[in-house]
């Protein structure tokens, strides 16, 4: 799972933990901009990300349990 500090500093990939590569292993994806927090909201946060080479999306506070920062981990919940 992926904390509001590890989205704000972390700039390395983020792994998925269920969704697979056709080799096996986990998708991945990078930081593309600035972590968005809110004063009103403190526990949300709204973190844009790249896949591959056209795809860009949000890893939101919702989606954060499907994330984790290294690939051992995402291993592990297969």
């Amino acid at each position: 799972m992926i904390t509001i500090e590890q989205a704000q500093t972390h700039r390395g990939e983020f792994h998925h933990r269920t969704i697979r590569n056709a080799d096996g292993t986990p998708a991945r994806c990078r930081p593309s901009g600035k972590c968005q927090t809110w004063k009103t909201r403190p526990g949300e946060f709204k973190l844009p990300v790249k896949h591959g080479l056209y795809q860009s999306f949000y890893i939101t506070h919702h989606s954060a349990g499907d994330w984790c920062v290294t690939a051992d981990e995402a291993k592990e919940t297969k």
